[in-house]
C-alpha cells in the first residue's frame, strides 16, 4: 500500500498550498479589502456634507461667556467695559456662515464697519480651548 494515500482511499490533504490556491486566496483577500474600501468611500461624502452644514450652523460668541461683560478693542483684544474706543460685546453669537462671509469682506450683522472689524479681529485671535475656536477653525478649512 502507498504510504501517501490514507486508508480510507481519499487523497491526502496537501502539505503546502499550491501557487494557484495561494493566488486565489490573495485575490479573494484583495476583493474583501476592496469591498471595505468602497464602504469607506461611500460613507465619506455624507460625513463631509454634515461637516459643511455644521460649519454654517456653528456659533462664535464675541467675547466668550467667561469674559462676557468686557469690551472688544479694535485690535481684537478683550478690554474692561467702558474702555474708550472699544466696543460692547455682541448681542448674540455669530454663526459660522456670518463669520465666513465677514472674512470675505461683508460686514457682520448688526455692526458698523469698525465694530465689525474689532469683532473679526477678536475671532482671528481665538485659540484652542476658547469658545468658538472649533467653529472658526472649521471655517478656515478648504471645502
Amino acid at each position: 500500500m502507498d504510504k501517501n494515500v490514507p486508508e480510507n482511499g481519499q487523497n491526502p490533504a496537501p502539505q503546502n498550498s499550491s501557487p494557484v490556491r495561494d493566488g486565489a486566496a490573495t485575490r479573494r483577500r484583495a476583493l474583501q479589502l476592496g469591498a471595505v474600501g468602497v464602504v469607506a468611500a461611500v460613507t465619506v461624502r455624507p460625513a463631509y456634507a454634515q461637516t459643511a452644514a455644521s460649519v454654517l450652523n456653528c456659533s462664535i460668541p464675541v467675547p466668550d461667556p467667561v469674559r462676557g461683560g468686557n469690551y472688544i478693542a479694535l485690535d481684537g483684544s478683550v478690554v474692561p467695559a467702558g474702555t474708550s474706543g472699544a466696543f460692547p460685546p455682541a448681542s448674540r453669537p455669530f454663526t459660522g456662515e456670518e463669520v465666513r462671509q465677514a472674512l470675505q469682506g461683508r460686514s457682520l450683522p448688526g455692526t458698523g464697519y469698525e465694530q465689525g472689524q474689532a469683532y473679526i479681529n477678536y475671532i482671528r485671535r481665538l485659540r484652542a480651548g476658547q469658545n468658538g475656536f472649533t467653529c472658526y477653525a472649521s471655517i478656515q478649512m478648504p471645502r
